[in-house]
């Protein structure tokens, strides 16, 4: 051995010294590692009894899976040519059918449905805990025909990473020396019959420092993968390379090339060669026929033109690649209301919008000479989403729905002048019972004295003493807003006992549109938890609850939220439910996907970030004198995206620290949490069990 060889092996091995010195639940990061499991089955043994003791523990876990197994739920849909696709879950089928009806059945009490493939059966036979991911299908060159081929997406366990196999969609088999790819973090689209763009595992190299795709290649059909041709390599630093297509316009095959959360660039495919788009890397890209469709996530200002952040814009493509900026405006946001998102159907963009976290929807259409735009006629008081929509037809879906108002699906072509022109086709049943229930909208001043709204649901009769059991929701991350939602399981596991709920609207999320995003982004990360706090004490003050009985809960970003605000303001609160949570900040980033992130929270190896992220990192900030309230961790070995050491090594540390801490991880469920109904069932059973438990409520509260 060389001297150089003997230094190196030194120096590795007081590294790795120094970093278990530092944090001596390192051990907890090795996902399968016997002495890791051998501790999570002691922790969801002591979880188990403690659950099992508990009446209401199995009661909920019944209602819950009744709720999840209902055939009364709405079958949501992908359109593809004449058929709707759905995939199901309900007590006969855990893992799934997917299936499909013509869409002339669907508006049908009872459509006439056709298995396509029973996820359970294909399991059974293959041994493997198969977990449905939406599939990609290759689109028919007449938008009437019906489809006939897609790589089906199946995860093991519930996973990021999936196995695509080709499969025939009127023989319902897997096609015999069809395409076939093994378990990776897989970007998959067809080119055409015989040929694949994907981006995948190739080997040592051929990934991201984040675990995905840095090459993009262009796969024939009959030759080995190995074989395939590249047409794009990404840097290890970026997050991912794709190639996809684009079925209308002068260009039909592009790049993505994702730099960040945030970031990213855009290659039109011209002849075999990637034309770079001349964009700012924050704009978002979408085709529509021979337009562009431009989404700012900054002010742009280009050719001494000044667009706002948030702005939706178009522009010929052909143009845009030519250098021109004739730029047509079709979305320009306020203070107060930004676009939430954007669909296309045949004729028009359909833009949702939110008017202070309440929808709107617009149509903007071309007419062959300029745009319009005219504002669809839906309800004021009802959370609105397009849900399915396709680029060759007019037709679309929506929903529309409330905290205590059952979801229903309407039908609607684009020209729709009145509401009465939706026809409801599928609606849930009153899934819980939310009669005296009302839903006010307040706003609480935060530290810098921004002001942050949320959504609160209590009894009209709340007695405004303190003494309801309260439970407060976010996220605040990634430009996810948290809206209007009817949920059964909350409805059943909370509301119907008389408890409130609280949904915040903080900064990191989307609700205000991108600079509402980026203020909480990297060293703005604090701004979530002093909203979210701000929020906590604004019902406290109000009378609605106290700290006794206050309970958050948060899941992936929304558990690095919940756990944070529980270090800073352990005085606010009685108890926390944290659900797949980041929360060792200062080593996300070497964490299967947590390279991706480091847009949103930073590059702890760079001692400037390094020095913000270590304020606030759960992991790092629990301490042995501090009185917190009670916690419950949940997550899932299979969680290939947060590790689950983020959650292992916070409860292993509270507790080593004497804090009240109980741990449970589901052996699979991916970064959901559970594979199937049943898991679901008991992980949201744990949940409010564990919520009635610390903050007194009780059935009939």
């Amino acid at each position: 051995m060389t001297k150089a060889f003997l230094t190196a092996v030194l120096s590795l091995l007081l590294t790795t010294a120094l970093a278990q010195s530092a944090d001596p639940y390192l051990w907890l990061e090795d996902v399968s590692g016997e002495r890791a499991l051998a501790w999570v089955r002691e922790q969801n043994s002591r979880a188990e009894k403690v659950f099992a003791a508990d009446p209401r523990y199995d009661a909920l876990r019944a209602r819950f899976l009744e709720v999840l197994d209902s055939r009364a739920k709405i079958p949501y849909v992908t359109r593809m040519g004449p058929d709707y696709y759905n995939f199901w879950r309900d007590a006969r089928n855990p893992r799934g059918l997917w299936r499909r009806t013509p869409v002339t059945e669907y508006a049908k009490t009872e459509p006439r449905w056709e298995t396509v493939l029973d996820l359970d059966a294909l399991a059974r036979s293959e041994n493997e805990s198969w977990v449905w991911k939406p599939p990609v299908c290759l689109r028919p060159a007449r938008r009437d025909d019906p489809y006939d081929r897609c790589m089906l997406q199946l995860s093991r366990g519930g996973a990021d990473a999936i196995v695509a196999r080709e499969f025939d969609l009127r023989s319902k088999t897997f096609v015999a020396d069809g395409f076939s790819v093994p378990e990776a973090k897989t970007e998959i689209d067809w080119d055409d019959r015989d040929h694949l763009w994907i981006g995948t595992d190739f080997g040592p190299g051929s990934l991201t420092s984040s675990g995905y795709a840095r090459i993009a290649k262009r796969w024939k059909r009959g030759t080995p993968l190995a074989d395939a041709q590249t047409v794009f390599s990404g840097e290890t630093t970026d997050v991912a390379i794709a190639a996809y297509k684009e079925h209308d316009g002068p260009v039909r095959n592009w790049i993505y090339r994702g730099l960040s959360v945030r970031e990213q660039e855009y290659f039109a495919l011209i002849e075999g060669r990637p034309v770079k788009l001349d964009l700012p890397r924050d704009v978002n890209v979408r085709v529509f026929h021979d337009w562009l469709l431009l989404r700012t996530q900054s002010a742009w200002k280009p050719a001494g033109r000044v667009f706002a952040a948030g702005s939706l814009l178009a522009i010929k493509c052909n143009a845009l690649l030519g250098g021109s900026r004739d730029l047509v405006v079709l979305y320009e946001p306020t203070e107060r209301r930004v676009m939430q998102s954007f669909a296309v159907t045949r004729s028009a963009v359909l833009i949702n919008e939110l008017d202070n976290v309440r929808s709107r929807l617009s149509e903007a259409l071309f007419d062959g000479k300029q745009w319009t735009n005219r504002i669809v006629p839906t309800p004021a008081d009802q959370q609105i989403a397009v849900v399915t929509a396709d680029h060759e037809f007019d037709d679309y879906l929506l929903t529309a729905q409330g905290f205590t108002t059952p979801t229903t699906l309407h039908a609607a072509r684009i020209g729709a002048k009145r509401w009465e022109d939706f026809v409801a086709v599928k609606a849930l049943p009153a899934l819980f019972d939310a009669s005296g229930l009302v839903t006010e909208q307040f706003e609480a001043k935060s530290k810098d004295g921004t002001r942050i709204p949320y959504f609160i649901v209590h009894r009209q009769d709340v007695t405004m003493d303190g003494s309801t059991p309260t439970l407060l929701q976010g996220y605040g991350g990634f430009s996810i807003s948290e809206l209007p939602y009817y949920s059964p399981i909350v409805g059943r596991g909370w509301l119907e006992a008389s408890g409130i709920v609280v949904h915040a609207n903080i900064r990191g999320g989307g609700e205000f549109g991108p600079q509402w995003h980026k203020t909480a982004q990297r060293e703005g990360r604090q701004k979530t938890f002093d909203d979210f706090s701000a929020v906590a004490d604004d019902v406290i003050r109000r009378g609605f609850t106290s700290a006794a009985h206050l309970g958050i809960e948060g899941g992936s970003q929304g558990g690095l939220l919940v756990t944070g605000t529980m270090v800073q303001h352990p005085d606010l609160l009685g108890a926390v439910v944290a659900q797949v949570p980041l929360t060792d900040m200062l080593r996300y980033h070497k964490l299967l996907a947590g390279a991706s992130w480091m847009g949103e929270y930073g590059n702890p190896d760079v001692d400037a970030d390094r020095d913000f992220i270590a304020k606030y990192s759960p992991y790092q900030n629990v301490k042995a004198d501090a009185k917190y309230p009670p916690i419950f961790i949940v997550t899932s070995t299979r969680d290939d995206r947060v590790h689950p050491g983020h959650a292992r090594k916070l409860a292993a540390r509270m507790l080593e620290q004497g804090h009240d801490v109980l741990y449970f991880e589901n052996i699979e469920g991916g970064h959901a949490g559970s594979a199937d109904n049943a898991q679901a069932a008991r992980m949201w059973a744990q949940t409010f069990t564990y919520l009635a438990q610390r903050l007194g409520l009780q059935p009939g509260n």
